[in-house]
């Protein structure tokens, strides 16, 4: 199966292709979030380099809500022209981890916080929105050996060591058996989307 992972969710990004006779490329880069010209740059070399991908696996975050978006237009872009299947994936799911199962904590805004808890690559829990009291009462009750990994510095949580998702590590899974994908993609909505109605009526997102 020739497959395409796009990951943007955070400050790390990254794409990944994984083909037929062991072919594979994978290339990261600091991710901008304000300017995409390296991913699409390096889009365009992993297309050239190894045509239409049958499977483009997309993840969805939680993060960087622009990034998880470009990724996910880019891979809607590239399905009108290969018709290739669509799926995407939690991003805190394709961490580079190297562990059968740890926790994910990250910055919400409005000063709370994301946590999520994986389990062989897939999510058993979460994420679910904490303030930061609550996130460090939690922290507390997890097992010792428990492994806590966090896309940005956060100092407040001692424990949280800092891992990227990987694009490589979403090929990898797309490719496997038994898991469920997200289809249509959207980005996981860690609250309800802000909407604010203007003075003439008009709904404001």
């Amino acid at each position: 199966m020739k497959t395409l992972a796009l990951e943007l969710s955070t400050a790390r990004g990254s794409i990944a292709w994984l083909g037929e006779d062991r072919q594979q490329l994978f290339r990261e880069w600091p991710n901008n979030r304000k300017n995409s010209g390296a991913f699409f740059e390096n889009l365009a070399a992993a297309q050239k380099q190894f045509g239409a991908p049958e499977t483009i696996v997309v993840g969805l975050g939680p993060g960087s809500y622009a990034g998880v978006r470009i990724a996910i237009s880019a891979a809607i872009g590239l399905q009108t022209a290969s018709n290739a299947r669509l799926i995407g994936l939690p991003s805190v799911c394709a961490m580079e981890t190297g562990e059968h199962e740890y926790c994910v904590v990250g910055d919400a805004r409005r000063q709370s916080f994301f946590f999520a808890r994986v389990r062989t690559n897939d999510l058993i829990e979460g994420p679910t929105l904490f303030s930061e009291i609550e996130l460090r009462d939690k922290i507390d009750k997890l097992e010792d050996n428990m492994s806590i990994f966090s896309s940005e510095k956060l100092p407040q949580f001692k424990r949280a060591a800092i891992a990227y998702p990987s694009a490589m590590v979403l090929a990898g899974l797309a490719q496997g058996s038994g898991r469920n994908f997200a289809s249509p993609l959207e980005p996981i909505y860690l609250r309800e989307p802000h909407i604010t109605i203007s003075k003439r009526g008009e709904v404001i997102i």
